[in-house]
């Protein structure tokens, strides 16, 4: 169930990153402290990876603090999209980290230089690091749908594909035994970076939505409209507009009411409007109904969704 208090989503939030801080930390630095010593390229790239993995959880907790702000002048709608702007960030330090291993891969592919056979003890590492990562990711994966956090369910995506990273290493390793072909190592490491670059740029898109004040679940707006519909003397709801302030919703829409009751009545309708929208849908930040008197003409409006349009 989604949490809607931010003081504990906070805190949940802090909590999840310091344990992602310190379990990429013991994976990063084992995985680059082995990768150099065997001489594998793919466990070393993969522990870059991890150690990427390290800033993000730092950049995380930061937004966590920021996020917990209350509103200001200057910012009355709160810090809430903080969250949102960690994100993009999380992105950029994916695509940095890939973009360099594919550098790295590249250049080891095309050396002259004779390439040796890594270390066996490359094969246990990764093995430990992908049940690490593993467990890992669950648990941010859970805990981000729990608060519903786009920057903790990134991140999980993230850890996850530093497992399926890992398990491209594993077979890399393995058939570079196998096969006695050291190239494979070097192989497996350009195939990582290209993997982790795309991930970079999915999570880059996706957190585009938010700020541009758009909804990443569409279906938001039939529900407002099967709310309003619900509640007698409040007819033809209109220019319905709908966006994500973190994990919550801020919505605005027109209703129509008998132009002939009191501001009181139309007041009281607006009100079970709001009620009804709550009703059935979680994480409102804020509702403004703006109520018209029935049967008004209306122009064309150029921002909002009609009952048409869904």
């Amino acid at each position: 169930m989604a949490i809607d208090d931010n003081a504990v989503r906070n805190r949940v939030l802090v909590r999840t990153s310091w344990i992602s801080t310190v379990g990429n930390a013991v994976l990063s630095a084992a995985k680059i402290t082995v990768g150099a010593l065997a001489g594998s390229l793919a466990v070393l790239g993969d522990g870059i990876d991890s150690a990427t993995d390290v800033v993000i959880s730092v950049v995380m907790i930061f937004t966590a603090r920021i996020v917990g702000k209350p509103p200001t002048k200057k910012y009355p709608y709160g810090y809430e999209k903080a969250e949102t702007i960690a994100t993009k960030i999380l992105s950029l330090i994916i695509f940095y980290a890939g973009v360099q291993m594919l550098v790295s891969s590249v250049e080891s592919m095309f050396s002259p230089e004779p390439k040796l056979m890594p270390a066996p003890v490359a094969i246990y590492v990764t093995l430990f690091s992908i049940v690490g990562k593993l467990l890992l990711a669950l648990y941010q994966y859970r805990q981000g749908k729990r608060v519903q956090s786009a920057l903790l369910t990134a991140n999980a995506v993230n850890m996850r594909n530093d497992v399926i990273i890992s398990l491209g290493v594993l077979v890399g390793l393995v058939f570079t035994f196998a096969l006695d072909m050291p190239v494979l190592d070097t192989v497996t490491g350009l195939v990582i970076s290209l993997f982790i670059i795309k991930s970079s740029v999915t999570i880059f898109m996706d957190s585009n939505v938010e700020l541009m004040d758009g909804v990443k679940d569409e279906t938001v707006y039939a529900r407002i409209f099967q709310a309003v519909e619900a509640v007698p003397g409040a007819h033809n709801p209109h220019r319905v507009r709908s966006r994500q302030i973190g994990n919550m919703y801020m919505i605005a829409l027109d209703i129509e009411v008998d132009g002939t009751i009191s501001v009181t009545e139309a007041h009281r309708i607006a009100n079970e409007v709001e009620r009804s929208i709550k009703a059935r849908i979680d994480n409102i930040y804020d509702i403004v109904v703006h109520v018209e008197p029935e049967g008004v003409h209306h122009d064309a409006e150029k921002f909002g969704i009609d009952r048409g349009m869904v």
